[in-house]
């Protein structure tokens, strides 16, 4: 991960809280000239993300930290496992250490909760999306998480992807075909962004599919509903399944035929994968 100016701000924001004025602790107790070397250990097995980030909370801290990176992001670790290895004055260690275990534990989770899904449709054409369900001010973190745990990236932010919704065609009021009044204007007004129409029925899908949609939103639908649509849209548009998507259901879906199965729970509902901070006497 290549930490942008946005991240090492989202890092420094994090720090100011946790920390405030500093330390109490490890300044009440332990000399500025003490040294020592410490590692971040995995507790449980998992797909480790958030190295990046977890190094730059430590040097931040105290430039004077060397920290050397075990197991890269995307890799798949067991328990036991050492992530990070952090050599230096031992105060800042400590004063560090919540921040970088915080960024670690949440980003891993995602990525480790992805790679489960991932796995679940594995021989199957269908990929696994993650959405915009994410943690106000960290999305392009927890969107490199879903990568790492071998997911796809949805859109980002609202201008990449025109998406029609249930609420856009209420509120449009586009006669007997608002589908395809929504898309008309869309065309019109954005030429060059794709077009991604939420259907509930299959209706709405034969009317996305005559208005040419470039990706076709399965909202809820059971899978024998999915079939149809698969059958009906003959590759002319993309398919995509949304709603109640678990670890129990994701194969069944996928092995309806649509191109990608959206889970909002990669980002919303993700455990957090745990590790600890251990110093080595």
């Amino acid at each position: 991960m290549i930490l942008t100016p946005k991240m090492r701000r989202l890092i420094d924001e994090a720090l100011r809280e946790d920390m405030g004025s500093g330390d109490a602790t490890s300044r009440a107790l332990l000399p500025d000239s003490l040294r020592g070397r410490a590692s971040l250990i995995a507790k449980e097995s998992g797909v480790v993300c958030g190295t990046t980030i977890a190094r730059e909370v430590f040097r931040r801290v105290n430039r004077r930290l060397r920290v050397r990176i075990v197991k890269r992001d995307g890799s798949r670790v067991a328990r036991g496992t050492r992530i990070l290895v952090i050599e230096g004055p031992v105060a800042p260690i400590l004063a560090a250490e919540r921040t970088a275990l915080n960024f670690l534990q949440r980003l891993s989770g995602i990525a480790t909760l992805t790679s489960q899904f991932v796995a679940a449709v594995r021989g199957t054409r269908c990929r696994i999306l993650d959405t915009r369900k994410t943690t106000p001010g960290w999305r392009v973190i927890e969107k490199f998480a879903v990568k790492c745990g071998g997911g796809t990236n949805h859109r980002l932010r609202l201008d990449d992807l025109i998406l029609i919704k249930d609420n856009h065609l209420a509120a449009l009021k586009g006669g007997k075909n608002p589908v395809a009044v929504a898309i008309q204007r869309s065309r019109k007004k954005f030429p060059r962004l794709r077009i991604e129409v939420e259907c509930d029925r299959l209706s709405q899908v034969h009317q996305a599919v005559a208005a040419h949609a470039d990706i076709i939103l399965l909202d809820n639908m059971a899978p024998a509903r999915m079939k149809a649509a698969v059958r009906w849209t003959r590759k002319r548009a993309k398919l995509e399944a949304s709603g109640g998507v678990t670890l129990h259901n994701v194969r069944r879906i996928a092995k309806t035929g649509v191109d990608f199965i959206s889970v909002g729970a990669l980002t919303h509902s993700a455990p957090a994968l745990d590790f600890s901070l251990e110093i080595q006497s």
